[in-house]
C-alpha cells in the first residue's frame, strides 16, 4: 500500500472511530436490521458533529453566505440549533447484504428524488455481489430542503450505519437520483473526508457557478486528490447529458480528474439499472491516482486567478469604489467559494457588506 493510501486509511479509521464514539451511547438499545433483509421503517438515534448546523454551514455554504448567518439570527432573536434533524421523527430504508466482505461492508447512502424511501429495482443483487449496504431516508425528496433535511439526513444515516455494522471507511459512497444526485454532489464536495466517491445518477451541476459552492480549501484539496466521481445517465436523458458535460468540464477546470462517465443506451431519466450500478461500483472501488505535476500546475492556475481577483477588489477599495468592490466580491464568492476564505470575508467587511 502506498504512503498516501496508508495515510488515507488511517484518516478513515479515525473518522470511523469518531463516528462510532458519537453513536456508542445508543448502541445498547439500537436494533440493526438483519443482514440480507430490506426494511423501510428503521429508526436511528445517534447524532454526529458532521451533521450539526454549524458544520453544514462551514462545509456547504459559501463563506459570504455563512458569514451572514450570525447577523440574521441576531435580528430574529433566535439561536442556531445544534442539529437540524429530530431523529425520532425520521424513518430510513436499509438493505444489508447477508455476508460482510473480509475487509468490511461498503456503504452507499442514497438521496432520492421521491418522498418515500426505497431501494431501486434490481439493485439488491449488485449490492450483494459487492457487499455494499444501502441506506436512504424517507421524506428526503426533491421537495425537501437540501441544507436542512436532505444533507443532514444522509450524514446521519452514514453515522448510524457505521456504528451498527463493520463498514470499511474507504468504501463509503454517496449517491442520488435526479435532484438527489445534485445533493449527492454537494455532499461529496463538502465531505471528502467521509465519502470516498459519489455516484451521480441523472443529475449534476457545474462547480464554477456557485451552486454548489466550493468548500474550504483543505477540503477541496482532498476532494481533488482522493474523491472518485461516476456519472451515470441514460442516453435518452438529453437535458441531463448536457448538464453532465458542463459539470465534467467544470471539474477538469477545478483540477478534479478522478471522473468516470457511464451513458446507458436506450435509457431515459430513471434510476440506473443493475448493470450500470455494477459498473459504477467497480469504478468507485478503483483508487484515484492523480498526476501530482498536473494537479499542482492546475492548482497554481486557480491560485493565480484568485490573486488577480483580490487585487482588483483592493484597487477598487483604494479608489473609494466600495459598491463595485462588493459586486466583485459576490462574483468571487460564487466562483471560488471556500478557496477565497478568509480573505474574501475580510475584504467584504472592509467593503461594508452587511450581514
Amino acid at each position: 500500500m502506498s504512503f498516501s493510501r496508508r495515510i488515507r486509511a488511517r484518516q478513515g479509521r479515525l473518522l470511523a472511530i469518531g463516528l462510532g464514539l458519537v453513536a456508542a451511547f445508543a448502541l445498547a438499545h439500537a436494533a440493526s436490521p438483519p443482514a440480507g433483509a430490506l426494511r423501510d421503517d428503521v429508526v436511528f438515534n445517534a447524532y454526529t458533529p458532521l451533521s450539526s448546523n454549524a458544520e453544514l454551514a462551514r462545509r456547504l455554504l459559501s463563506p459570504l453566505t455563512a458569514a451572514r448567518i450570525p447577523a440574521i439570527l441576531a435580528r430574529s432573536g433566535k439561536a442556531l440549533a445544534p442539529q437540524p434533524i429530530d431523529l425520532t421523527r425520521e424513518r430510513f430504508t436499509v438493505y444489508a447484504p447477508a455476508h460482510a466482505p473480509a475487509g468490511g461492508y461498503g456503504l452507499l447512502v442514497f438521496v432520492p428524488p421521491w418522498e418515500v424511501g426505497g431501494l431501486p429495482q434490481g439493485w439488491a443483487p449488485v449490492l450483494d455481489r459487492d457487499g455494499v449496504i444501502f441506506v436512504s431516508a424517507a421524506a428526503s425528496g426533491n421537495a425537501a430542503s437540501p441544507f436542512s433535511r436532505r444533507a443532514p439526513l444522509a450524514l446521519l444515516a452514514v453515522a448510524n450505519i457505521m456504528a451498527r455494522y463493520p463498514v470499511n471507511p474507504e468504501r463509503v459512497y454517496v449517491a442520488g437520483l435526479s435532484g438527489g444526485s445534485r445533493v449527492a454532489m454537494r455532499l461529496a464536495l463538502g465531505y471528502p473526508d467521509l465519502f470516498a466517491g459519489a455516484l451521480l445518477n441523472a443529475g449534476s451541476d457545474p462547480i464554477d457557478e456557485g451552486d454548489p459552492p466550493l468548500p474550504p480549501a483543505n477540503l477541496f484539496a482532498r476532494f481533488q486528490a482522493s474523491t472518485r466521481l461516476v456519472y451515470v445517465t441514460g442516453a435518452r436523458d438529453f437535458a441531463v447529458l448536457d448538464k453532465d458535460g458542463a459539470s465534467q468540464q467544470s471539474m477538469r477546470e477545478g483540477c478534479v480528474f478522478n471522473v468516470d462517465d457511464e451513458v446507458t443506451p436506450l435509457v431515459g431519466h430513471e434510476a440506473a439499472g443493475s448493470g450500470a450500478l455494477a459498473r459504477a461500483l467497480d469504478a468507485l472501488a478503483r483508487p484515484p491516482r492523480p498526476d501530482p505535476k498536473r494537479l499542482a500546475a492546475c492548482r497554481a492556475g486557480i491560485e493565480k486567478d484568485l490573486a488577480a481577483e483580490f487585487a482588483r477588489v483592493e484597487a477598487l477599495l483604494a479608489d473609494g469604489k466600495a459598491a463595485e468592490a462588493r459586486k466583485l466580491l459576490i462574483k468571487i464568492d460564487r466562483r471560488f467559494g471556500g478557496l477565497a476564505a478568509p480573505r474574501s470575508v475580510e475584504l467584504a467587511a472592509k467593503a461594508g457588506m452587511a450581514g
